[in-house]
């Protein structure tokens, strides 16, 4: 039984072993599917001194499956960052879709504010300039949006995770999707 522990403690069936299989990954799948507009943004993103806060470009794909197997038209955004993700968002929704998308630094967002533009799904988007709790807290209170959006997805300040979790349990319908970034967080999540 000790032996079988070992075993199964020093083999991992995780496909990405490297950097250099994640890179082929990218090169040969992510990148030839990933929309010419979402590169210009990500390519704009990489000279910002904070870019390694932007969606990666292979969860950004995760996330437009997940917005098309849900079909959803009513989303929240908390953590904007460039527009990243917002912007596949606001791609991937139908026309007549919104996204309240809440970030404390518009000066971040304006970045990727010309392509959103260029794209055409700028009328998708409700930007609020804000902490998001206030904001959560005030959908919360038209009982209009009580279950009323498809999707979420926080990619904001950690510390506040399970706050925005309590919140968006209300706001999202029990069918919808609440996605949040880094949960993992480099594997520190198996940490004592």
């Amino acid at each position: 039984m000790d032996n079988e522990k070992k075993r199964s403690a020093s083999f991992s069936k995780g496909l990405l072993q490297s950097g250099e299989l994640y890179q082929y990954v990218l090169e040969t799948n992510v990148y030839p599917r990933e929309p010419e507009l979402l590169k210009e943004l990500r390519d704009m993103t990489a000279t910002h001194p904070r870019a390694i806060m932007a969606t990666a470009p292979d969860a950004g794909q995760l996330i437009a499956m997940l917005l098309k197997l849900i079909n959803a038209k009513r989303t929240i955004e908390v953590g904007v960052f460039t527009g990243y993700s917002l912007l596949l968002t606001a791609l991937t929704i139908p026309e007549d879709g919104k996204i309240v998308a809440i970030d404390m630094n518009r000066e971040a967002y304006e970045i990727g504010l010309p392509v959103i533009r260029k794209a055409g799904v700028e009328n998708k988007i409700e930007f609020i300039e804000s902490e998001a709790l206030p904001v959560l807290d005030q959908l919360l209170e038209d009982p209009g949006n009580e279950n009323g959006f498809d999707f979420a997805f926080i990619d904001a300040d950690k510390i506040n995770y399970w706050k925005y979790h309590e919140r968006l349990m209300k706001l999202v319908k029990v069918v919808g999707i609440v996605v949040y970034d880094n949960t993992l967080w480099a594997g520190s999540v198996a940490m004592p």
